[in-house]
C-alpha cells in the first residue's frame, strides 16, 4: 500500500481527473449541453489527460529532487525515499508516448495541442523551472488549455479548425489568471529553497509581499471575468444562468478572501490561502459544468 500511495503522489493522479473534468466541460460547452461526447471520445481524452499529466509530474519530481529536498517537501515520494528517481523516469517514458498516441486518435486538433503542450512540459521540467518568471505562466497555460482541448475534441470536420464557442475561451482565460495567481503565491512559499538553488522567481526580484499583491490582482481579474458569461448573450447557456452564477459566486468569495489576505496582510497564512484557492478553482469548474446542463 505504501508503494501504491507513493506512485499516486508522484503522478498526482487527482490532477489528471481535474484536467479531464476541464476537458469534459470544454466538450460539453462545444456541444451546447445537448448531448455527451461519444464513449470513444471520452475514453481517449481521459487517458490523454491522465497519461500526459502523470508522466510530466513524474519528470517534474525527477528534475526537482534537489530543490524539493532543500524546501523539505516531505509530500514528495522521491524526497522521502519511497520511490527512486529511476522509477520516475520509467513512468515518464511509458506514459508520455501513450498520452500522445491517445490524442492522435481523437482528431488532428487534439494531437497538435497535446504534442505542443507535452513538449512544452518537457522544456519546463528541464529548463524553464529555473526561471519561474516564465514557468509560472506555463503552469497557468496548462490549467487553461484543457478547456480548449475539450472544445476541439468534438470537432467532426476533416479540416483543421479551432473555431469553438466563445465561452470556452473565456473559461480558459479565467483558469489562466487564477493559475497565474496561484503559482506566484506558491513561489512565495518556496522562496527560501528557490533562492538557495538560484531559481529566478517573482519574490527574488520584487520581494514576497509585492509578489503576493501581484498574485492577489490575478485572482481579482479572474473574479471580474467570471461575471462576463452571465451578462453577455454570446456566451450561450451561461447567459442569465442563475445556477452558474450562484456557484461561481462561491468561487469568487473564496478567491477574493485569498486576495484580501495576500494584499493586506504582511504575513498571510500561505497554506490556508493555497488550500482555499484550490477549493475555489474546483468549485468554479463545477459552476461551469452545472451551467451547461441547467440553464
Amino acid at each position: 500500500m505504501k508503494k501504491i500511495k507513493a506512485v499516486w503522489e508522484l503522478m498526482r493522479l487527482e490532477h489528471g481527473v481535474m484536467i479531464f473534468l476541464a476537458i469534459l466541460i470544454g466538450s460539453l460547452i462545444a456541444l451546447n449541453g445537448e448531448r455527451l461526447p461519444d464513449l470513444k471520445n471520452l475514453i481517449l481524452t481521459f487517458f490523454t489527460a491522465l497519461f500526459l499529466e502523470a508522466s510530466t509530474f513524474a519528470l517534474n519530481d525527477y528534475y526537482d529532487l534537489e530543490i524539493d529536498k532543500k524546501n523539505k517537501r516531505k509530500d514528495r515520494p522521491l524526497v522521502r525515499g519511497d520511490l527512486s528517481p529511476k522509477t520516475a523516469l520509467i513512468i515518464f517514458f511509458i506514459f508520455f508516448p501513450l498520452g500522445i498516441i491517445c490524442s492522435y486518435f481523437v482528431n488532428l486538433e487534439c494531437f497538435i495541442i497535446a504534442l505542443f503542450t507535452a513538449l512544452l512540459a518537457i522544456l519546463y521540467d528541464a529548463k524553464m523551472k529555473k526561471i519561474k518568471l516564465i514557468g509560472n505562466f506555463y503552469i497557468a497555460y496548462v490549467m487553461a488549455i484543457p478547456f480548449i482541448f475539450g472544445g476541439v475534441s468534438v470537432i467532426e470536420s476533416d479540416l483543421l479548425s479551432f473555431e469553438i464557442q466563445p465561452a470556452i475561451y473565456i473559461i480558459a482565460l479565467i483558469a489562466f489568471l487564477a493559475g497565474s495567481g496561484r503559482e506566484i503565491m506558491k513561489d512565495v512559499m518556496d522562496f527560501e529553497g528557490d533562492r538557495r538553488s538560484g531559481v529566478k522567481s517573482f519574490p527574488r526580484y520584487i520581494g514576497s509581499h509585492r509578489s503576493n499583491i501581484v498574485a492577489g490582482f490575478f485572482y481579482v481579474f479572474a473574479v471580474v471575468l467570471s461575471f462576463v458569461p452571465f451578462f453577455m448573450r454570446v456566451f450561450g447557456v451561461y447567459y442569465r444562468n442563475f445556477y452558474y452564477l450562484f456557484l461561481v459566486l462561491v468561487t469568487d468569495v473564496l478567491l477574493l478572501f485569498v486576495s484580501f489576505e495576500l494584499v493586506f496582510k504582511k504575513r498571510p497564512d500561505m497554506r490556508v490561502c493555497r488550500f482555499l484557492s484550490l477549493i475555489g478553482i474546483f468549485v468554479g469548474l463545477v459552476a461551469f459544468l452545472l451551467g451547461v446542463f441547467v440553464s
